[in-house]
């Protein structure tokens, strides 16, 4: 595949150490693997988790909170503390960061999608990488997504992307529960999601995200019907985004439909 466009989307798992606070030496190396990517003159849009974690970190707080409001506060906290992080990396190797911030009710296919989508082709004009969050002070009930996997997939979608691609803690999807059965085998591809697929994905993610491979095929679902191919492998290393680039079978790749 000869990709003009990606959308990267990471987990608060891939981006934070188990204490809960920022992982710099990885967000570092993705930072840089990205700006090496976007040189390779390959737009690259980051749908970054996280913020409430950065606000736990700032505001020096125990654990995440659980009370919504409270979690609407030390999100705007960590929204900042977040941004601030990215664009001092990205600084470093020329690359210019821009912040979006959306909400489920955005993507109606309507004034509001054009309006975001054509900040999006300004923004990537310009040579610079979004990264997009969910508008977490805002969100309720009726306009969140919920959790990252979900928007990254309508940003693909919206973008028009080439690809998009999950990194978590997770290596992909198991032919059965890699935790309660040590011989459970990584499946490399996926033709199309079916109530198999769905049952092999199994509960919720870690206690530092909102998502689990639930919400991943679930986007994967949603890139697929608009014929955009999705890859969820691990992101302890973010240099495997260079292997999944190069078309190099790494974690579980759902295809699109044609």
């Amino acid at each position: 595949m000869n990709m003009k466009k990606i959308t990267v989307k990471v987990g608060t798992s891939t981006l934070t150490h188990n204490t809960g606070h920022m992982n710099i030496k990885r967000i570092d190396l993705l930072v840089r693997t990205l700006s090496d990517i976007k040189n390779m003159g390959i737009d690259v849009i980051l749908v970054s988790s996280a913020a409430i974690s950065a606000g736990v970190g700032k505001l020096g707080l125990p654990e995440r909170p659980k009370d919504i409001r409270d979690k609407q506060a030390v999100a705007a906290v960590g929204q900042v503390a977040l941004m601030h992080l990215y664009s001092a990396m990205f600084n470093q190797y020329g690359v210019t960061a821009a912040q979006m911030l959306l909400t489920k009710d955005v993507f109606d296919a309507g004034e509001r999608e054009g309006n975001a989508l054509s900040t999006l082709q300004r923004l990537l004009s310009f040579g610079v990488i979004p990264i997009i969050n969910e508008n977490d002070t805002i969100s309720t009930y009726e306009i969140e997504f919920g959790d990252n996997d979900t928007l990254s997939a309508h940003v693909a979608v919206l973008s028009n992307a080439d690809l998009l691609i999950i990194l978590s803690d997770i290596d992909g999807l198991y032919d059965s529960d890699p935790r309660e059965n040590p011989g459970a085998r990584l499946i490399s591809a996926v033709d199309g999601v079916t109530e198999e697929i769905r049952e092999l994905a199994g509960g919720t993610g870690s206690e530092r995200g909102t998502g689990g491979m639930v919400t991943k095929i679930s986007a994967a679902e949603i890139a697929a019907k608009a014929g955009i191919s999705t890859v969820i492998a691990n992101g302890e290393n973010p240099r495997i985004l260079y292997d999944i680039i190069d078309n190099k079978p790494r974690g579980t790749l759902f295809k699109a439909k044609k």
